[in-house]
Formats: structure tokens, C-alpha cells, sequence
């Protein structure tokens, strides 16, 4: 197991979507947020759910609540898991990557070292600010982002101790953000599940 904390992000709003996008059923489970989260258990330690609000959930997970006066904004998550956690860094990933797998997970944390501040997928597509490693030491920025409602994670990234991993295969960061991306997403696990 990796011995680290790892910080599933599930407050975001959905707006393409169209509905809350953690609750969608997904791989045997009511939602996919329970799906992530009994995953990401096996492999983890210690795993945690950053949301706005637990009660959505209809299942018993560790969560970390935002800031109540803050707007859906992935830095109020980071402040607050690193105020949390009061640990040195985790592993972060969004609700919705749910093929982000053993392999991508250890290739990334492998990449880690004491004078970075992040490590950070990147595929042809782009960088994946959701998936990767963050250090304490950007705790402060967050914090001024916070404040100053920035919530973009590219810049923050671009100007920090940052290493982006390049994977070749673009399936594992899949991101399940509107309606026909969900029914791929949910074709494509259950043709994988019936070919075991």
C-alpha cells in the first residue's frame, strides 16, 4: 500500500454534467464517489473526500469539509486537507478519474522528490492538475489564491518547483465531465469487468 494520504476531490460543481457527477452509480456501487473511494482504499492508507458537504453521501468515508463561505473551487480543498492532514504532502484525485490505476499512481509517486512542490500527470491532451502529488510547501500559495478567489491551478503549477510525468496512453485520464463521457465511461468498465 502507498503510505501517504490520498484526497479524492468531489466538490465540484458538474455544471456540464447537468447533475452532480459523485453520485452518478458507477461500477457496482450507488455512486461514484463510493466506487473511488472503496478503490483508492485498497491501495492507500489513509484516503479522504474533499467536498463542500458529507451529507450527500449515503456511505461511512473519512471527509474533509471546505470552508463553508467559499465557492466550488478545487483550492479551498487543498487548504484545507493540508490544514487537515498537517502532513507533508498527498496524492490527490478528482471524482471523476476513475481508470487512474495502480500503475500511474506508483509511476507518479516514483517521481517524487524532497525539492519539488508537485508532481503532476500530462498526457498529449494536457496536464492533470487532479492528478499528482502536492507538497506543504505551496500550502501558503493556496492560501493567497484562496484569498484572492485564483483558483488556477496551470499558473500555480507552472511557476512551482513542478515535475510533470508524461504518460503515452491517455485512457487511464479519462475525465467523466458531461453526459456522453459518463456512458463511455460506464460501457468501458463494465466491457473490461466481462472480459476478466
Amino acid at each position: 500500500m502507498f503510505d501517504l494520504p490520498c484526497v479524492l476531490f468531489a466538490g465540484g460543481k458538474s455544471s456540464r454534467m447537468g447533475q452532480d457527477k459523485s453520485l452518478l452509480p458507477f461500477g457496482g456501487y450507488t455512486s461514484l464517489a463510493e466506487f473511488q473511494y472503496c478503490r483508492l482504499s485498497k491501495l492507500f492508507t489513509h484516503v479522504f473526500i474533499s467536498t463542500k458537504t458529507a451529507d450527500k453521501f449515503d456511505f461511512e468515508a473519512n471527509f474533509i469539509l471546505d470552508p463553508s463561505d467559499v465557492d466550488f473551487a478545487p483550492t479551498a480543498g487543498f487548504v484545507s486537507a493540508f490544514d487537515t492532514l498537517a502532513c507533508e504532502r498527498f496524492f490527490v484525485l478528482s471524482v471523476d478519474s476513475p481508470f487512474v490505476n495502480e500503475e500511474c499512481i506508483r509511476t507518479l509517486l516514483d517521481a517524487d522528490s524532497a525539492d519539488l512542490d508537485a508532481v503532476i500527470a500530462k498526457t498529449s491532451s494536457g496536464t492533470h492538475p487532479l492528478t499528482g502529488l502536492y507538497h506543504v510547501s505551496l500550502l501558503g500559495e493556496f492560501r493567497r489564491m484562496l484569498q484572492e478567489s485564483d483558483h488556477r491551478l496551470g499558473k500555480l503549477l507552472s511557476v512551482s518547483a513542478t515535475r510533470f510525468v508524461e504518460f503515452e496512453n491517455e485512457d487511464p485520464f479519462m475525465n467523466l465531465n458531461q453526459p456522453h463521457e459518463y456512458e463511455e465511461a460506464l460501457s468501458r468498465y463494465n466491457n473490461k469487468n466481462s472480459n476478466q
